[in-house]
C-alpha cells in the first residue's frame, strides 16, 4: 500500500485499461473476503441488478478498491457482519455500492475519511490495522477512471460506500 501511495503521490500511475465485467470483479472481490467474513459469523450478499456492466477499468486497480471496501466493511463491524454488495444503472454510469451494518463513521470524520493518512479513532476497536492509505487510494483509482465515490454513514448504523464507474 505504502508503494502504491508513492506511486500515486508521484503522478506515475499508468492504468492498464480493458473491457472487464464489474460483475466478474465483484465475484473476485467476494470471494477474497468471504472466509474473513465467515470467521466473524458474517455474510456477503449481493444484489446486482445492473444490466449494463461492463466498462473500460484496469481489472487489478478496480478489484483492489473492492477489496478494500469489502475489507474495511468486515474490519469495522465488531460482531456478524452483514456485508451487501449492489449495482445498479443509471443513464451513463455503473453504481457499485457496498454496505455495512459496522460501528458507522461520525459527521466529521466523514469530512477526512477520504484524506491520506487519516483514521477514524475507533475507540475499543484495538485490533482493527491499518495505515490510513485505503480510502484516499480508492478515491484516487476511483476518479482516475473518470468517476466518483460517495460515503453515507450514521454512528452505530453502518456505512455505504457507492463507486459511479462511467461507461465511456
Amino acid at each position: 500500500k505504502i508503494l502504491q501511495t508513492a506511486i500515486i503521490e508521484k503522478g506515475d500511475l499508468k492504468l492498464k485499461n480493458d473491457l472487464i465485467d464489474i460483475h466478474q470483479i465483484i465475484e473476485e472481490a467476494i470471494n477474497i473476503n468471504r472466509m474473513q467474513v465467515e470467521i466473524k459469523d458474517g455474510v456477503i450478499e449481493k444484489d446486482l441488478k445492473a444490466t449494463q456492466t461492463a466498462v473500460e477499468a484496469d481489472h487489478d486497480h478496480i478489484l483492489n478498491v473492492l477489496n478494500n471496501l469489502m475489507d474495511n466493511a468486515n474490519k469495522y463491524t465488531p460482531k456478524k457482519p452483514e456485508i451487501l454488495v449492489s449495482t445498479v444503472n443509471t443513464l451513463n454510469h455503473i453504481t457499485i455500492s457496498i454496505s455495512d451494518n459496522g460501528v458507522g463513521i461520525s459527521k466529521s470524520d466523514q469530512k477526512k475519511i477520504f484524506d491520506k493518512l487519516y483514521r477514524v479513532h475507533t475507540g475499543n476497536l484495538h485490533d482493527v490495522k491499518g495505515f490510513g492509505l485505503g480510502l484516499s487510494y480508492v478515491k484516487f483509482i476511483v476518479e482516475k477512471h473518470g468517476g466518483r465515490v460517495t460515503l453515507e454513514s450514521e454512528l452505530n448504523r453502518g456505512s455505504t460506500f457507492r463507486i459511479y464507474l462511467p461507461f465511456d
